[in-house]
């Protein structure tokens, strides 16, 4: 029986993409989204319906200080209040304003996962050392480099709905044949380029009934084994409605999110977390319509390994 370690490094070697696009690559699977794909993405646009899957950055959010994080916290240095009673000093003939600012982690929230967040061996997506991310940031595999790049045709696989239940449980892994049999289920196929957003409905169910461990504890996700279909579609990126997108506990004894070590820094794959499916599940069910233009630009933010974001799916 193949040790944990022996298992990870198979799979990292038979779908590890360095030097596919070249030894100076920053982008990985955004590569596979071409002009034409944008194009492609634009003629799903048919009702101008517009859909975020974003939760709210606020004190409401899932953190709990497990990893550090915590939720994003919201503050002011003008008020409307000060310039309702005339106290904004230097501000003339009537004029006033509020002026205010966010402290956050990038991952707190809705995020994408940058190609320097996860290593294998010391080494990050297309070989390049994982010394150069510093407290500085990211020489190499910043966030930055995604910010214009991720405009695709986004397709949603409901899992949840497709097994006919209102959310999966923790540590259900989702396999291969959950996400071609859902496919299948709502007509709609996976190409090369596309942004697959995986439904598991359990952010759902923990943002009504209370959030508990959702950050960091044991959670519906994709399988490990999954990592031969992610790697053989060449899609251009990945995203779920849970704090880690695989599933917890994690399938292979003393691993801690091993699909991650494969996917980010060997395949070179977007991946996206904390995404909120539920009003977009509801629409697909409801009009059976999986597949739109998706808009998701990470924030530019030089140096960094992840952003937040608010998704956009464009029907």
């Amino acid at each position: 029986m193949p040790t944990t370690d022996e298992q990870i490094q198979a799979a990292v070697k038979k779908y590890r993409n360095w030097g596919k696009w070249g030894p100076n690559d920053q982008l990985g699977t955004l590569n596979y989204i071409t002009a034409d794909k944008v194009v492609e993405a634009a003629r799903m646009v048919r009702s101008g319906k517009v859909i975020s899957m974003a939760l709210p950055f606020d004190s409401n959010g899932p953190q709990t200080g497990a990893w550090g994080r915590v939720n994003p916290v919201h503050g002011f240095v003008l008020t409307g209040t000060d310039a309702a009673a005339g106290a904004q000093e230097g501000m003339p003939h009537g004029i006033g304003a509020a002026d205010d600012f966010v402290s956050m982690f990038l991952q707190c929230g809705t995020q994408w996962d940058a190609l320097s967040h996860i290593y294998d061996y010391g080494k990050m997506w297309n070989g390049y050392s994982a010394a150069k991310v510093t407290s500085r940031g990211a020489e190499l595999n910043g966030i930055e480099h995604m910010s214009n790049r991720i405009v695709s045709r986004g397709v949603l696989l409901d899992i949840a709905r497709y097994k006919k239940v209102d959310y999966l449980k923790p540590g259900y892994a989702i396999t291969e044949d959950d996400l071609t049999g859902c496919a299948r289920a709502q007509d709609v196929k996976i190409g090369r380029g596309d942004i697959v957003i995986v439904r598991t409905g359990f952010l759902g169910y923990c943002r009504t009934n209370g959030w508990g461990t959702f950050s960091a504890g044991d959670a519906p996700g994709l399988s490990f084994y999954t990592a031969d279909w992610i790697w053989r579609t060449e899609i251009a990126g990945i995203a779920s409605d849970t704090w880690g997108c695989e599933v917890r506990p994690n399938e292979l004894a003393d691993a801690f999110q091993p699909l991650h070590q494969v996917m980010i820094p060997n395949i070179g794959l977007l991946v996206g977390e904390i995404f909120d499916l539920e009003p977009i599940g509801e629409d697909c069910a409801a009009d059976k319509v999986y597949e739109f233009m998706f808009v998701a630009p990470a924030l530019p933010i030089t140096g960094a390994v992840g952003s937040p974001v608010n998704p956009q799916a464009i029907k």
